[in-house]
């Protein structure tokens, strides 16, 4: 059992795309969808699929390259399960400058720092990557 089931998504996203995979496989959970889907739609991979039937889905992250080089450069993953930590809209970190982005887990969703900042509300920071 997997104490910490995003982190190690984001680990073998990391992982997979070092190794110029295409595809990574995980067990399914909501969570993950939703950090996952953030990650498509700011870009960084190419797309998330849920296969299978409950309870036994599966997901499916195909990664993006771009001329053979991977286009997520790193993930850190902050709040971990033995130390969470939330922030408010004003301390939501610029990840590498603006070059990067940071996942927040907020009362409204999963979302981009940048999102949470223009809405105005904060909360739990999951990960940075650039």
């Amino acid at each position: 059992m997997v104490n910490d089931p995003v982190g190690d998504m984001l680990a073998q996203i990391k992982n997979a795309s070092m190794a110029r995979k295409s595809v990574v496989v995980l067990p399914h959970s909501r969570m993950k969808q939703t950090v996952a889907e953030v990650l498509v739609k700011e870009r960084y991979v190419a797309g998330v699929v849920v296969t299978g039937d409950r309870p036994k889905q599966n997901l499916h992250i195909h990664l993006k390259y771009e001329n053979q080089v991977p286009v997520i450069g790193g993930i850190k993953r902050v709040s971990k399960p033995g130390l969470r930590w939330y922030v408010d809209h004003g301390n939501i970190p610029n990840v590498v400058g603006g070059m990067g982005i940071a996942i927040v887990s907020t009362s409204s969703g999963v979302m981009t720092g940048k999102e949470a900042k223009k809405m105005g509300i904060g909360g739990e920071l999951l990960c940075t990557v650039w």
